[in-house]
């Protein structure tokens, strides 16, 4: 919205987003999965695909997890078809949902990787992880940035790499993401909350709330209403971010290294904004 314009000869398919397409997941795996099909038929030549790039989780889309089935097939083209296939792991990565990347847990092993945020706890660092015959076609000094290999930056996502292990913080992110699921799944039944919760999903501590209007109709909550209630969790001293492609979700993405006091304090208080 409002940038552009883009680059040419990129195609997006439908993601199966199944919640928000009010079908099972095995359905809208296979609806997205005919469309994407059909793309190669009508939108572009399958041969002329370089590379297939995915979120494990969706970020800014609401923090949707792909079924492992969808992936399995993009893997199964990518292998056949002689396409890369990426992950965006810019917001899922480093143990945000359990594994050190989101992919682990997809029974599949892609040829990219694209990590930042969390890699560096907070330090001004990316990478791109890939196989080796892919990141040695470049020739010597090819790929390079302004920042790459600041020498801070990569000292924090050492240090970053040492807690993860020392704290056991990917088992942590399983209890988090627990923890937040048992606050807010009861909610899916609370018919007094307006606007109410319609869906809660994610992976590990990646946990995504979407609001509705209408549970059974599943229309999206309005962006402003969704905003009023961070403003009210942040006038108690707890801030959160809206998601999703009708700002409609609430996106839960604490620090690994939160106490479960410190947890259930911001539970408390966010699910106090929902009730007013």
């Amino acid at each position: 919205k409002k940038f552009g314009p883009f680059a040419p000869e990129i195609y997006r398919a439908p993601f199966p987003y199944a919640y928000r397409m009010g079908m099972s997941e095995v359905e809208a795996v296979e609806q997205c999965w005919a469309a994407f099909e059909r793309m190669q038929i009508a939108g572009v030549d399958p041969e002329t695909v370089a590379a297939v790039l995915i979120e494990p989780v969706q970020g800014e889309g609401g923090f949707i997890p792909v079924p492992v089935e969808f992936m399995r097939r993009l893997r199964e083209f990518c292998t056949r078809n002689g396409s890369l296939l990426i992950v965006d792991e810019v917001q899922s990565g480093f143990g945000r949902t359990g594994t050190l990347f989101a992919i682990e847990q997809f029974g599949v092993e892609p040829d990219i990787i694209v990590a930042a945020k969390s890699i560096a706890a907070g330090m001004p660092l990316a990478a791109t992880i890939g196989r080796a015959r892919i990141m040695d076609c470049a020739h010597y000094g090819g790929v390079g940035g302004t920042y790459g290999g600041n020498p801070l930056a990569c000292a924090a996502a050492l240090a970053t790499i040492d807690l993860i292990e020392r704290e056991h913080l990917l088992e942590r992110a399983k209890v988090i993401g627990q923890r937040i699921r048992a606050r807010f799944e009861p909610l899916l039944a609370d018919d007094s909350l307006d606007p109410p919760v319609g869906d809660v999903r994610g992976l590990g501590a990646m946990i995504g709330i979407e609001l509705v209007k209408d549970r059974r109709k599943r229309t999206p909550a309005a962006a402003e209403e969704v905003l009023a209630i961070l403003g009210r969790a942040l006038e108690r001293g707890v801030l959160a971010m809206r998601a999703g492609l009708y700002v409609n979700c609430i996106r839960l993405l604490v620090p690994l290294v939160i106490t479960d006091d410190q947890l259930d304090e911001g539970l408390e208080v966010l699910i106090g904004a929902m009730r007013h």
